[in-house]
């Protein structure tokens, strides 16, 4: 059976078999004897998306990954970064440093700012995720329309990415056909952190799933 690691742009947790371009983590969220998640959602505001190979290490999914044994942290999987930044992750400094870098530059200039550290970007991020419990706001066609590539909103329950002025209706397994915003029934609702939709609009560009190419 999959286990529940596999995160949607909400930043909710299913149980889905395809894994997806990258992993990352909130902590340790899981009982590795049983394999299956704590009610905690996250035990650390630094939400980060990681590669799935770094260094030839290895990992057992929702094991005992710790130094002493412990269950160090838990594996999530996303579609595409796409798919983590709306969740509210950013890059991890470790395994996607230069990444990471690009992130943390595009996020403090969105800001207004000239650096920000990485608990000052995961402060900001934890007080903007749909998963932290943040009620969502509504946008206007105007403010859909300025949305930059790589930006999620919701319709009616379902996500849908930003693509060259057009949505991409998004599932585990990858994009739909792109749809013309003005032809599909409102409201919007923004999904990715305004901080990271900053970051965005600056120029950070993020790597989406192949389903996404026209």
């Amino acid at each position: 059976m999959p286990l529940q690691n596999r995160a949607d742009p909400f930043g909710a947790l299913h149980a889905i078999a395809a894994r997806g371009l990258f992993t990352g983590n909130r902590g340790v969220i899981h009982d590795p004897e049983t394999k299956t998640l704590l009610a905690r959602r996250w035990t650390t505001r630094a939400w980060i998306v990681c590669e799935c190979t770094f260094k030839d290490r290895r990992r057992a999914v929702m094991g005992r990954n710790g130094r002493s044994g412990g269950p160090g942290w838990t594996e999530l999987f996303f579609l595409d970064e796409v798919t983590a930044l709306a969740a509210g992750h950013r890059p991890c400094f470790l395994c996607r440093r230069e990444r990471a870098l690009s992130f943390a530059r595009f996020f403090a200039q969105g800001a207004g700012r000239g650096r920000l550290s990485a608990p000052e970007i995961d402060s900001r991020l934890h007080r903007q995720r749909r998963a932290s419990g943040i009620p969502s706001f509504a946008l206007r066609m105007a403010q859909v329309d300025d949305l930059p590539d790589g930006a999620m909103v919701e319709v009616d329950g379902s996500a849908f990415a930003v693509h060259d002025g057009r949505l991409l209706p998004w599932d585990f397994g990858g994009y739909g056909a792109a749809r013309d915003p003005r032809k599909v029934a409102g409201p919007f609702l923004l999904i990715t952190p305004p901080s990271t939709v900053s970051a965005l609009r600056c120029g950070y560009a993020p790597i989406w799933h192949a389903t996404a190419r026209p």
